[in-house]
């Protein structure tokens, strides 16, 4: 092969999972740094900046640029996080390869507090995405939740200048970047669940090119991968966008699957869970039966108010 072109949104972090996929690359094929090239893409989604997606376009905003270079033939993977992925890929495009995860839990950052519950009645906690909002207000609906938009350097800048009292990150990010000593409190999983996908570093690549399907073959995590298929076929049968606040997270214990999902209002006032067990090989299934399950119980009205 040529030069193998490493397509990824420009971000520290992003630009980290880029060089983490490089080295297990290099790694599993004895081959030198030279063989492959990181090109960085500038995403829609780093563009916008002064809104929340759900107002600008969704998820997709973080990967379209990028799926649009695989797509020409400009790269010959693109390197994700799995949680800004849409369900819905473009045609000729696939997600079959998974880096091992990290931690999927969420971290919170405080600055006079190191837990969220000991910050005073009312403080400001700053976070862009719909699911930590709801989150936030169901555990403490006295507090005033911001917009954080922006990398992960970017927040913890606007928590130093007094914007919010706290944040809260993936802690998967924060150690890829090597920013665990920021972190105060984890959140723990049954009490705030992650985003479906969070953790996990996702390679896109084009249907058919057995040449990068092979290089891609030597790095896939199996049990992160059906962790991931039982996740976002949960997403999907949801319907979920950005509008949408859903929480997912599934475990691999040998040839067993155990998946943990929440859907919730976006004040936080109503919530369903959904737990479900199976076999590892049937993890789509099993993501698709708890969407069913957990959208029986909330009802058909649920979805209108934010759809």
């Amino acid at each position: 092969m040529q030069t193998l072109k490493i397509g990824t949104r420009g971000s520290p972090l992003a630009l980290a999972q880029a060089h983490e996929t490089r080295a297990r690359l290099m790694k599993a094929h004895g081959l030198p740094e030279q063989a492959f090239e990181v090109v960085p893409i500038s995403t829609s989604g780093d563009r916008i900046q002064d809104r929340p997606l759900s107002e600008a376009g969704g998820k997709g905003l973080f990967t379209k640029e990028i799926e649009e270079a695989l797509i020409d033939g400009r790269i010959d993977i693109a390197v994700h996080s799995s949680k800004d992925m849409p369900t819905v890929l473009p045609g000729g495009l696939e997600l079959a390869t998974f880096l091992p995860r990290e931690d999927a839990r969420d971290a919170f950052i405080g600055k006079r507090v190191k837990r969220l519950a000991d910050l005073p009645h009312g403080a400001t906690i700053g976070s862009s995405s719909l699911r930590r909002q709801a989150l936030i207000r169901r555990m403490r609906p006295d507090f005033q939740v911001v917009m954080f938009r922006g990398n992960v350097q970017t927040r913890l800048r606007k928590l130093d200048e007094g914007i919010a009292e706290g944040t809260i990150l993936a802690y998967a990010g924060l150690k890829r970047l090597g920013l665990e000593d920021v972190v105060t409190d984890l959140m723990p999983l049954d009490a705030f669940p992650p985003a479906p996908g969070q953790g996990a570093i996702g390679v896109e690549s084009r249907i058919g090119d057995s040449d990068v399907e092979n290089m891609l073959a030597a790095i896939h995590h199996v049990p992160t991968g059906q962790a991931l298929a039982c996740e976002r076929a949960f997403l999907a049968a949801l319907d979920g966008s950005c509008r949408t606040p859903i929480a997912g997270h599934a475990t691999i214990s040998g040839e067993k699957l155990s998946f943990a999902g929440l859907i919730i209002s976006p004040d936080g006032t109503e919530s369903h869970e959904v737990r479900l067990e199976g076999a590892a090989a049937d993890a789509a299934e099993i993501g698709t039966n708890a969407a069913r399950t957990v959208r029986a119980r909330a009802g058909a009205k649920f979805f209108d108010g934010w759809a």
